[in-house]
């Protein structure tokens, strides 16, 4: 080839290549955005993930800051300044009531001249009016350099969720629950884990618990979580769970509104709190989360920000099945024994459960009436509750506030909660699944059970009520004990501690569960 014509051939190859090389770019460029960017968000960039390591940095963090800057500390003839940690805000009647009653005995132990307590709030709006004399503070979604900073201004941290180390729910809420404590403890601060539940947790968030709570000591509601714990090497003691000393609304209260609803005051009340047990756990989807926020997709499973119930066909499938379940067994129960029934959610998302139970009733008579914690406080829906001869519940703390009034409870369970809490009662038999095909026909047996024999169920739930109250009487000695340990000027009143009464460390009680008490004295060894 000639040098002349070598000329122009030589610019159509280059423009040639530059087009192919700029295709090849373009193609890559799409091959990249449609799949390995999204795999790799998947797989890196998971929220969870990110929240768990953005948390122990800062936890790490919070260790070398303290020697240059340890934040609060507390000296004497200055309040003690508690930050409380928990699932406030989102209507949640069991981690309300919690917290509530952890107040009143916390306050009752170190007096409110020497005590200034502060609670961290997902919601103001939906915790107005609660917690009266404590401080509220909004956490945001993304809490790590919140905490960071708030537990900096605080004295301790007590963390309140009663699900405080599981994977059931949402791996964000433990991390949220050790991410405070992480942050004391760097600091050598008081950081409590008080009357909670530690069950299954996927291998990371086991991982984070063990490696940022090994200086806490975490007070466990039931024995099965203090050796998940022990597993764990975290310190761990028995407690309770803080709901037992709960007083609701005068009983005129829930009945009232029952009447309103159509119930004579003479039918035999079965009160059914349902959920949706299969939505669990919420789990990050940054894709989901962006649809859901450019077009308001998703609605159906979205929870908050990135965060969406598991959903499909599946989860529906089964659902439905258990909804189908609990509306059987309460028609014919209604039928057969002439009850009343009412739905109670005790939790604001426990609405579609409720409504969808009310539906499938419907079609055999006249649906029941709902009390929803949306529209109802806490101390409303627990008068409602101890007007009931019989409970059926998928709610912990539904159980657990009935119990000091002798309601016979069955419960329907998602996880391990429900049953440490019947199996401590000595009622295991009364605790059924909520994926058993057979729950409908078990039911029927649980409901004719304690509907017509209910004076063994009820004695058996009362004596243990008075156990827990004792439980939680240790678990306050524990605490001044661990006040006493880290601010031994604290100005600890006389008789309180390990060598105290441990009713004494018991918020005031009601006249029920004082006599409760006497009706069952401690057992003594033999």
């Amino acid at each position: 080839m000639s040098a002349e014509s070598s000329g122009p051939d030589k610019k159509r190859a280059s423009a040639f290549d530059l087009g192919r090389f700029t295709r090849q770019l373009i193609d890559n460029a799409v091959f990249t955005a449609r799949h390995v960017i999204p795999t790799t968000l998947e797989r890196e960039l998971d929220a969870d993930r990110v929240l768990r390591r953005a948390m122990g940095a800062l936890i790490e963090t919070a260790a070398a800051r303290y020697p240059i800057d340890p934040g609060a500390e507390w000296s004497p003839g200055h309040p003690l300044e508690l930050l409380l940690v928990g699932y406030s805000g989102t209507r949640n009647t069991g981690a309300d009531v919690r917290v509530e009653e952890m107040i009143r005995q916390f306050r009752h132990l170190l007096g409110d001249e020497h005590l200034r307590l502060s609670i961290l709030t997902l919601d103001p709006k939906k915790t107005r009016g609660y917690f009266q004399g404590v401080r509220q503070l909004h956490a945001p979604k993304l809490f790590p350099k919140f905490l960071f900073d708030v537990v900096h201004q605080h004295h301790g941290v007590v963390a309140c969720e009663g699900s405080m180390f599981k994977s059931k729910f949402a791996n964000a809420l433990t991390t949220f629950m050790v991410g405070a404590i992480g942050v004391a403890t760097a600091e050598q601060k008081l950081a409590i884990g008080y009357g909670g539940e530690a069950g299954q947790m996927d291998p990371e968030v086991e991982a984070m618990v063990r490696k940022y709570c090994q200086r806490a000591l975490v007070i466990a509601r039931n024995q099965a979580s203090v050796e998940v714990l022990q597993r764990l090497e975290i310190q761990a003691s028995l407690g309770a769970d803080t709901a037992w000393t709960f007083e609701p609304h005068p009983p005129a209260v829930g009945e009232a509104l029952l009447r309103d609803a159509g119930w004579d005051g003479q039918r035999p009340l079965i009160v059914c709190c349902p959920i949706n047990p299969f939505w669990w756990p919420v789990t990050a989807d940054w894709k989901r989360g962006v649809e859901q926020a450019l077009f308001k997709s998703h609605a159906r499973d979205h929870f908050s920000s990135v965060y969406f119930h598991k959903g499909g066909p599946s989860v529906e499938a089964r659902q439905a099945a258990y909804v189908d379940a609990l509306a059987g067994a309460l028609v014919r129960a209604r039928d057969a024994h002439g009850a009343f029934v009412a739905l109670v959610g005790m939790e604001a998302l426990d609405r579609k459960a409720a409504e969808a139970v009310a539906r499938a009733m419907s079609a055999h008579g006249p649906p029941p009436p709902l009390f929803i914690s949306d529209e109802h406080d806490h101390r409303t829906l627990v008068s409602v509750l101890r007007h009931a001869a019989a409970l059926v519940s998928s709610r912990y703390h539904a159980i657990v506030t009935a119990m000091p009034a002798g309601v016979p409870a069955v419960g329907v369970t998602m996880d391990e909660r429900i049953a440490n809490l019947l199996g401590d009662a000595g009622l295991s038999e009364l605790c059924l699944e909520v994926a058993d095909p057979a729950l409908g026909e078990r039911l029927d047996a649980a409901l004719t059970r304690v509907l017509t024999d209910p004076a063994p169920v009820r004695a058996a739930l009362t004596k243990d009520v008075a156990r827990q109250l004792r439980l939680m009487g240790t678990m306050g000695q524990t605490f001044v004990e661990a006040i006493r340990r880290r601010h031994p000027a604290f100005p600890l009143r006389e008789g309180l501690g390990a060598a105290g009464d441990p009713l004494a460390h018991l918020p005031p009680l009601s006249p029920t569960l004082t006599a409760l008490l006497a009706a069952h004295p401690p057992q003594r060894d033999a």
